[in-house]
């Protein structure tokens, strides 16, 4: 609580009145990243209007960060899904690291299971005797890239390979050279054959030096018309902001040597947990392609989010060009191939990411829902046809095959909107707004009284008790049975109802200006003091066989109570509306 000044107002908070206070954390062992001087930089004026290529390394990557590694059941699973959602470059494996890699290599290229738009691509390290078995995997396969690599950062050249700067270069150019000659040895003209190279931890390479090395190598591979080169600059450990990661890739793409022939590709990891807007920042800047895995899978905090930047792109108007029409299916193989589960709150995916339990959320979200329906009828249209504006929804659950049955939930929580909208969604009843409220209040007593969530199979259950008595679940002092009405010269309406009046059975008779207003004087008759304040209908569904539901709010002996009817007759309706107003005020 803030403390009166001295004019007796309470002080304002303000930067100088919250005190953050230094921790004993040894922050002194960092340092910050280097920004990259380019004033003239132009990547914050671009935006994504495409979809990049995408390469999937979920079994490369992916896998190799398992605690237990896929097993080749689980393997194939993961291709054929790649290949089902439309990835057209999947990195497949690390052959000449074991037999299990270079054997499922070998196995889709022999079973014919890659089609024939797909490239497959393999990785290896700069060594003869891996390049050479990295090569032989691939023999007989349509179309491979043989993805090279080697570490050009100072702490690895200083720390892990004692090398200088040009040690470094030279082990990517005899790299480069010793895949081209296997290449040219083993694989024959039906191969259509690519390379990749990688400047290993290029986040915390020098620039100027990350260049000379990719110079070098494309030297030797001399990229031309019908001859790319793909130039991968791997965030392997997520060091800077994204702006900064930007700037780097602008600068690359600026003073590489031959861009044209270059793909620029792009390999983020998830260490400061920006890969998503670290890529989406990077095409900006001119990368080509992105490489991740299917929900951020891959070593420590992962490689960037393939779901997550497709859907993404989904959801401004540009097609990914990968189809996450049934995620839920694309989720269920990831987690049977990884043997790991995807978090209820992962973006698009997750369980519980369409899901609101807030009262003013859902209250918006059924508002949006409503307007939808408005303005599409309006327009001639259908909900589908016109652009999608549903608050705290970025996309439509249904496209990506997620029903709303799980939209709105119910808890502590939750407020009117939400139970109005399982109302509507679930058993088409339109509550009026003080009956949402009415009935949100008999919710809310419940979930303060027993806790957790309440499911739209119990507010079903208890709306149904409480406002919709049947011969399974009677309650009340009125049961109606038959009823009808006769209108006089004078436009008079008398109504004849034949009821079951506390057990007994009853005829009531009354008059007035309508079926309702001529019910009200037959209560009378039995001691109900009833009077309408507010009416209001709706029919549940098209066709002669249509039901229509009646929600009437009364004054009965000093009660303002809410009583709903449904019933295929409009008439009916109403009158079973009036009794289930009368029947709660006496219950």
């Amino acid at each position: 609580m803030s403390t009166p000044n001295a004019v007796g107002r309470p002080t304002p908070i303000t930067a100088a009145t919250v005190r953050q206070r230094p921790t004993a954390m040894p922050v002194h062992k960092y340092t910050p990243y280097e920004s990259v001087e380019i004033p003239d930089r132009t990547w914050p004026d671009r935006r994504v209007t495409k979809a990049p290529r995408w390469l999937s390394t979920d079994l490369r990557d992916g896998n190799q960060a398992l605690i237990d590694p896929m097993s080749p059941a689980r393997k194939r699973a993961m291709f054929d899904l790649l290949v089902k959602m439309g990835y057209k470059e999947i990195e497949v494996g690390f052959p000449a690291s074991g037999e299990t890699d270079f054997a499922f290599v070998r196995s889709i290229i022999e079973e014919g299971a890659i089609p024939d738009d797909v490239t497959i691509s393999v990785l290896t390290q700069a060594r003869e005797e891996l390049i050479e078995r990295t090569v032989e995997s691939l023999r007989g396969a349509a179309r491979a890239t043989v993805h090279l690599y080697n570490a050009t950062a100072p702490t690895f050249r200083r720390v892990v390979f004692r090398g200088s700067k040009e040690q470094i270069r030279q082990i990517a150019v005899d790299g480069t050279r010793l895949v081209m000659e296997y290449a040219d040895k083993i694989l024959g003209d039906e191969t259509v054959f690519g390379y990749q190279y990688s400047p290993e931890i290029f986040t915390d390479t020098e620039l100027d030096f990350a260049l000379e090395v990719c110079e070098s190598v494309m030297d030797v591979w001399q990229p031309e018309e019908g001859r790319e080169i793909i130039l991968n600059l791997p965030a392997t450990v997520e060091r800077s902001t994204p702006s900064t990661h930007a700037d780097r890739f602008e600068w690359m793409s600026r003073n590489l040597s031959r861009r044209e022939y270059v793909c620029l590709s792009v390999h983020p990891h998830n260490d400061r947990g920006t890969a998503v807007a670290a890529a989406e920042l990077a095409l900006m800047a001119g990368a080509d392609r992105i490489e991740g895995c299917l929900f951020g899978q891959g070593e420590r905090t992962g490689n960037v989010d393939l779901v997550t930047l497709g859907m993404n792109l989904f959801s401004q108007g540009v097609d990914p060009m990968i189809d996450f029409s049934q995620i839920d299916e694309i989720r269920r193989t990831a987690e049977y191939c990884n043997q790991m589960e995807v978090h209820p709150r992962h973006p698009y995916v997750g369980d519980l990411v369409y899901t609101s339990f807030s009262g003013s959320h859902q209250d918006a979200i059924k508002k949006g829902f409503d307007a939808m329906e408005a303005d599409a009828a309006a327009r001639g249209k259908t909900v589908d046809e016109i652009e999608w504006a549903v608050p705290y929804l970025p996309i439509d659950p249904k496209d990506v095959g997620r029903s709303y049955e799980a939209v709105i939930r119910v808890n502590s929580q939750s407020g009117k909107g939400g139970v109005a909208y399982v109302l509507k969604n679930d058993h088409k009843l339109d509550l009026p707004r003080r009956m949402q409220i009415e009935f949100s209040k008999i919710i809310q007593a419940k979930t303060d009284a027993e806790g957790g969530e309440v499911t739209p199979k119990d507010i079903w259950a208890i709306f149904a008790d409480e406002y919709l008595p049947t011969p399974e679940n009677a309650w009340g002092r009125i049961a109606l049975r038959s009823a009808q009405t006769s209108t006089s010269s004078d436009g008079a309406d008398t109504l004849t109802v034949e009821a079951a009046v506390d057990g007994a059975a009853t005829v009531l008779t009354g008059t007035g200006n309508g079926p309702i207003s001529a019910f009200f004087d037959a209560l009378a008759s039995v001691g109900v003091d009833a009077r309408l304040l507010d009416y209001t209908e709706h029919t549940m569904s098209e066709g002669a066989s249509a039901q229509a539901a009646s929600y009437i709010e009364c004054a009965i002996d000093g009660k303002v109570l809410w009583g709903i009817g449904i019933d295929a007759n409009t008439t009916r309706a109403s009158l079973k509306a009036v009794v289930s107003a009368v029947n709660r005020a006496a219950r």
